[in-house]
């Protein structure tokens, strides 16, 4: 993989492969390598004694993650070894049918992503959950993108990797401490132009929903030196229409399938 010099279509775990294991753990993570995937998307969240935990929510979900009675759902008021009391496979999210339960199933820790790493050459898109409205939920975003330099400097995949995100805060805090990470505005919403929210994030990535997708879109983007990555479409139709329009990489649920589909492209 050559970052920036492939017209190649790159394929992006969404939580690993959320369609098929679950979502951002091991085993979901484990099943986007074997598959081939080009890079791992993941989420953060952080304990009440600063570890760096992968989890898509700040409180745990209880559609799939159960734990003791009576304690908090929320990682923030946690400490990690509270965390790990949680099961989040015992119970196949039910909104994806083919998803596989893995009982016993925690909550990782970043570094035991991380140390994945050696296991090929992809790379990984991180993306800080933070919240502008709930502080109380987060690190201030100085400290939680501080966090995240200090666990890609240790890991040796400062070059490896994405910092993605919905708030920008962290992103502008990430470029400071590490001005070689790239970087990738995360957007929803009504439509806006995707330069026009990639220069307020200072990223060289821009990574809409997939439903605002155009040709003329990311044509733009491109004229401005940006590589355009949806996220997360899961169809045949959706990836048709995303590859036609020309975008860099596409995030999906179901790597597997994706870079199945991808293959009678060529």
């Amino acid at each position: 993989m050559v970052w920036g010099a492939s017209s190649r279509i790159e394929v992006h775990g969404h939580r690993g492969a959320r369609a098929v294991r679950p979502e951002n753990t091991m085993p979901a993570f484990t099943y986007a390598i074997d598959s081939g995937v080009d890079v791992l998307e993941l989420d953060l969240a952080v304990t009440r004694d600063n570890v760096l935990v992968v989890s898509h929510d700040a409180r745990m979900n209880p559609a799939y993650c159960s734990g003791p009675a009576g304690s908090t759902n929320v990682i923030r008021e946690m400490t990690m070894a509270e965390l790990q009391r949680w099961d989040c496979g015992a119970r196949a999210n039910p909104a994806f049918p083919k998803q596989v339960a893995v009982p016993g199933t925690r909550v990782p820790a970043l570094d035991d992503v991380l140390a994945l790493a050696s296991k090929g050459r992809f790379h990984f898109n991180i993306e800080t959950k933070i919240f502008a409205k709930e502080p109380q939920l987060t690190p201030p975003p100085e400290e939680f993108a501080r966090l995240l330099a200090e666990a890609l400097q240790r890991h040796k995949v400062v070059e490896r990797t994405i910092v993605q995100s919905f708030d920008f805060r962290t992103l502008h805090a990430m470029k400071k401490l590490l001005p070689q990470v790239r970087l990738s505005a995360l957007y929803a919403g009504m439509p806006r132009d995707f330069v026009e929210v990639a220069k307020e994030a200072g990223a060289g990535i821009i990574s809409p929903h997939y439903t605002l997708i155009t040709p003329e879109q990311v044509r733009r983007a491109h004229v401005a030196g940006l590589r355009v990555v949806p996220w997360t479409a899961n169809t045949t139709e959706d990836w048709k229409r995303l590859a036609d329009a020309g975008v860099d990489a596409i995030i999906t649920d179901d790597p597997a399938e994706l870079i199945a589909y991808l293959k009678t492209r060529r």
